[in-house]
């Protein structure tokens, strides 16, 4: 079948645009909001690591990577324990990641680009370099991975492809600025990571596994190993996006290659597209967010008994309910299948009147009282919110009780939305719930103030002993 185009250079990739804007970009170059809104990224996503690092998926990646071993250069959160760049990076993004509790954004395809900060954080601590690198690299993964999830018309998930896959594009680009590499050697890392990296859709279709929340971090840890080599002098395929058999010609649908390069943001005067991300104020997966939203608001308003209860529909996108009404979703076995069944998200919230961390236990989850209440949930597709998405996430949830009345909510944008945006303090509560039990409610305090000056820290030291376990 041939290679790329020979008569091309380097240059005239896309590739090579989104390099030479990271190569070039400096946190001096940042807007004051955006260097904010990394730091409340870095807040709530460091909250989610304490929390995630008591989950038995992290569990056994620790256990894992001890048996493995590594240069100790850098520290994986919480648990101590110091292993090379590459290993560090995905342990903290899996971290992250676990209870599926940090970031989103959602346009054509979904994403958490603060699965990608853990790039940024191992290089870091492995050159000794500052909070204010950390802030860039959190801002060019926001960036550049919330440009990708834009560019495919529709999503990759449309074709069956995961999200992760175009974190793979992202993550390399991180790790190569904050290693200095040049724009020729970031390409390169950028065609090392993706050629390899394409993550199939089955991890978040039927029934969901640990691999649910794994890829991502696996695509991290690809771009710290990528940008290392290409540091190195490895080379990898500049045209691994819009040349011959790259993504745009192996996905085939239609991409707006200028969703990734129009206006790449490089003065303090610029915007930031991580302003435009969203947090989730519900540890559950992102399109479960607005339903449940919509439901808690009747039984809050209206008192309502879960026994009362004959039937909750809830209406949403077509992508929604093919997602959220998989008949896998109504018999969660597990902590991974349960934070992505909206049957149970509804079911656990009617019935505890909260929905945290704790509804997530096994012995919740395990409880057969939920699986009566689960069965009244139908969810269906509505025409006239297919035409709001994305620029709303709309659902509408009716109630309806055993004596015939009915009560319905609508909602555009779940709590966490930058329309409706978490505060800092929100994102404290959020924080020392997760982390409380961990590192001690004092230290959490101490976290908040560290984080949130952390462009203030000449390196990482501080903030690792802080996230240290007691």
């Amino acid at each position: 079948m041939g290679g790329h185009d020979t008569t091309k250079n380097n240059t005239d990739f896309v590739s090579y645009a989104l390099a030479k804007w990271a190569s070039e970009l400096t946190y001096e170059k940042l807007s004051v909001e955006a260097i904010h809104s990394a730091k409340l990224y870095l807040f709530d996503s460091f909250g989610c690591a304490l929390g995630g690092s008591q989950q038995h998926d992290l569990q056994i990646a620790i256990e894992h990577a001890k048996q493995m071993g590594g240069s100790p250069l850098c520290t994986c959160l919480v648990d101590g324990f110091k292993t090379n760049p590459v290993e560090a990076a995905f342990i903290n993004s899996l971290m992250i990641r676990a209870m599926d509790y940090n970031d989103i954004y959602w346009k054509q395809d979904p994403s958490h680009p603060s699965d990608i900060i853990p790039a940024a954080l191992s290089i870091c601590e492995m050159n000794n370099l500052s909070g204010k690198d950390l802030i860039l690299g959190t801002v060019i993964g926001h960036e550049l991975e919330m440009r990708f999830c834009e560019a495919g018309l529709p999503g990759i998930r449309e074709y069956g492809w995961h999200h992760a896959t175009l974190t793979a594009f992202v993550s390399p680009v991180v790790a190569g600025r904050l290693l200095n590499l040049s724009a020729d050697q970031i390409q390169h890392a950028i065609g090392i990571s993706a050629s390899h990296s394409c993550s199939l859709g089955a991890v978040t279709a039927g029934k969901l596994t640990n691999m649910k929340n794994t890829v991502d971090p696996m695509a991290t840890r690809s771009g710290v190993e990528a940008a290392l080599l290409a540091g190195r002098g490895y080379s990898g395929p500049e045209h691994i996006i819009d040349g011959k058999e790259g993504l745009t010609h192996v996905f085939g649908h239609d991409w707006d290659l200028n969703k990734l390069t129009d206006i790449l943001p490089c003065a303090t005067s610029d915007h930031y597209k991580i302003l435009d991300c969203g947090m989730k104020s519900f540890p559950i997966e992102a399109l479960s967010h607005a339903p449940l939203t919509a439901m808690m608001k009747i039984v809050k308003e209206h008192n309502i008994n879960a026994d009362d209860v004959s039937e909750i529909k809830v209406e949403v996108i077509a992508r929604a309910a093919d997602i959220l009404g998989d008949p896998a979703k109504y018999r969660p076995t597990s902590k991974e299948t349960a934070d992505h069944s909206l049957p149970y998200s509804l079911a656990v919230g009617l019935v505890d009147g909260m929905v945290t961390p704790l509804q997530f236990k096994q012995s919740r989850i395990d409880d057969p009282a939920l699986i009566p209440i689960m069965d009244k949930i139908k969810v269906v597709p509505n025409d006239e919110f297919e035409s709001l998405f994305p620029k709303f996430q709309p659902s509408q949830v009716t109630i309806t009780l055993n004596d015939g009345n009915q009560h319905q909510q609508r909602v555009d944008v779940p709590k966490g939305d930058p329309r409706d945006p978490m505060t800092e303090d929100e994102i404290a509560e959020k924080f020392t719930a997760l982390g409380k039990d961990v590192v001690g409610e004092e230290r959490c305090k101490q976290l908040r103030e560290l984080i949130m000056g952390i462009d203030g820290e000449a390196n990482l030291d501080k903030f690792l002993g802080l996230m240290a376990k007691q």
